[in-house]
């Protein structure tokens, strides 16, 4: 059973979580139409790429592909190191750390990407260059990805829904089967329909499904926003990550992280 402040704790990071997966879609969806239509945050996607472009020798492409990987990877093991580090000093607003380094990497492609495109178009960037606005992009999910990942007994993705998604069906399983039962013992189905917001298994597939409904908003938006403010559009995921490390100083973030750790 779970203390009043725990709960509380679970909650603040539920709404955190939530907007980083709304960042996530913004950075996705921008990064990808303004660098060489590829994804920064989607891994299975990037790992067909490379295999495709690999097979037929399209080798410029097969190195976009691979720093992608290789720097979500890098990203996602500094930001392990990182909480690892937390949890041995005892630093309970570790996440600061790796959020404010996922900002600096954001604002880096911002700058760098703004002076690039004055001079090319997202496909004629240059092979060099366009690796390198891709792999800022990629290990700032990779720390994103490391950050967050525990709510309570929950093992939660913040840069990529398909486990979520799978997350979601299992849970919505259980709920269904919850119902099955009651009703069997009751037979007052529309009850105990009404009841669900009480079982776990419910709460849970509610939230999994809000996170990638998040993660959908984010790409609506960060399309919206690039086809009027283009690369700036990713100021907004700047803020919330800077205001994502103001609730971390009052509320820290990676306690369950840490835990794993010690």
């Amino acid at each position: 059973m779970q203390s009043p402040s725990q709960k509380s704790h679970a909650r603040v990071k539920a709404v955190i979580a939530i907007l980083l997966t709304f960042t996530a879609g913004i950075v996705d969806i921008v990064g990808y139409m303004t660098v060489y239509h590829l994804f920064v945050a989607h891994m299975t996607g990037a790992t067909v790429h490379l295999g495709n472009k690999f097979e037929i020798g399209a080798w410029p492409d097969v190195a976009r592909a691979f720093v992608i990987i290789a720097s979500f990877v890098a990203g996602s093991v500094a930001g392990r190191a990182v909480i690892e580090a937390g949890a041995r000093g005892r630093n309970r607003t570790v996440a600061s750390m790796t959020m404010a380094a996922e900002a600096l990497l954001v604002l880096a492609f911002v700058r760098i990407g703004a002076a690039v495109l004055k001079q090319s178009t997202p496909e004629t960037i240059p092979v060099g260059i366009s690796c390198l606005l891709l792999g800022l992009l990629a290990a700032a999910m990779g720390l994103q990805t490391a950050t967050l990942t525990r709510i309570g007994p929950l093992t939660i993705h913040t840069t990529f829904v398909t486990g979520m998604l799978n997350k979601l069906a299992q849970e919505g399983a259980r709920w269904l089967f919850w119902i099955h039962d009651s009703w069997r013992e009751n037979g007052n189905i529309i009850g105990f329909i009404g009841n669900s917001r009480k079982q776990t298994s419910f709460r849970n597939a509610a939230f999994m499904g809000t996170i990638w409904f998040s993660y959908a908003v984010g790409s609506i938006a960060g399309t919206w926003m690039d086809s009027r403010w283009k690369i700036a559009a990713l100021y907004l995921p700047v803020c919330i990550l800077l205001a994502s490390i103001v609730v971390d100083q009052l509320q820290p973030l990676s306690l369950e992280e840490e835990k794993d750790q010690i």
